[in-house]
């Protein structure tokens, strides 16, 4: 029987699930809960994000001896989002997959103001054919796709 070659990313399929374990008992409970980006304008950010990709706010925290705010955003109704505080804080936390948006107040106000994207030198996000890009308020490009055509995509 022929060794199963490698695939063009470097490792085969039955390699890539080889490299997965179950979780560390010290970690188990845990979960990569969000993804931050730092914004300039939360005005332009919560707009692109609510209304461009339908993102809801789940909430709102500020710091103001710190001197910024933090915006949670998901694919969730907005019918379910708890309206007592603390309530509301313990659900936001339990989502998985939020973007949190940091804007550090007065950088709206600032014209040089900027954020490495990844998109220019050097680079991050991956591209693939098949897939939209989309620019938000900060310059950072997002991958959007449609769900039902991602078997056609991969």
């Amino acid at each position: 029987m022929a060794e199963p070659q490698p695939a063009p990313s470097g490792l085969t399929d039955e390699a890539a699930i080889s490299c997965c374990s179950d979780p560390d008992p010290s970690t188990k409970d845990f979960l990569m809960q969000q993804t931050m980006l730092r914004i300039k304008d939360p005005k332009k950010s919560l707009d692109f994000y609510t209304r461009v990709l339908g993102l809801t706010l789940l909430q709102k925290f500020d710091f103001p001896s710190m001197k910024f705010s933090l915006y949670f955003l998901a694919y969730e109704d907005k019918n379910d989002i708890p309206k007592d505080k603390s309530e509301r804080t313990a659900w936001t936390f339990s989502r998985k997959a939020t973007l949190e948006l940091t804007h550090n107040w007065g950088t709206e106000d600032d014209e040089t103001q900027s954020y490495h994207n990844s998109n220019s030198d050097p680079r991050g996000f991956g591209k693939m054919k098949g897939l939209a890009f989309i620019q938000d308020p900060d310059g950072y490009w997002i991958e959007i796709l449609n769900p039902n055509k991602i078997a056609e995509i991969i």
